[in-house]
């Protein structure tokens, strides 16, 4: 299964689900998973991952390395199962976006914790705890579906 994460930039909450996501899976002893994060939009292209992000994967123990934030194509949304944005604009843009066969792939992140609302940018509020916690509690929860088969 190959899974990405989305968001606007690519550098605050597609990476931190990103990077939670793997060490999940790693903790949960589960390796045949691949797990990305892209942007939607331009404006961070080649960018690292923000500072906010970094420190709070840091403070929660969560393993990250460096990237360059990168935006999607459909082509590349093609080599995905899971397309996962973090609120109602990336959903719009990936299902603009990507192939017409290949948007029943489209998912927001809370949708999998049974939360039908979006993770706040914390480029914008500043909280990346609260960003943390929704990342977490959405992350989550795809793991228990993946165990039990529910997602593909």
């Amino acid at each position: 299964m190959k899974i990405l994460f989305v968001c606007h930039g690519n550098i605050c909450r597609s990476p931190m689900a990103e990077f939670v996501m793997k060490e999940l899976l790693r903790r949960a002893g589960i390796e045949d998973v691949v797990v990305a994060s892209a942007a939607m939009h331009t404006d961070a292209i080649g960018s690292d991952i923000h500072h906010g992000t970094r420190g709070k994967l840091r403070a929660e123990g969560i393993p990250f390395a460096p990237r360059a934030a990168w935006l999607l194509t459909a082509a590349k949304a093609r080599e995905y199962d899971l397309l996962v944005g973090m609120d109602a604009y990336n959903k719009a843009d990936l299902l603009r976006l990507v192939y017409p066969d290949d948007r029943a792939k489209v998912h927001l992140l809370l949708d999998f914790a049974g939360k039908s609302r979006d993770i706040a940018d914390p480029w914008y509020t500043g909280n990346f705890d609260e960003t943390y916690a929704d990342v977490l509690e959405g992350c989550t929860a795809l793991l228990e579906k993946i165990r039990n088969g529910a997602v593909r």
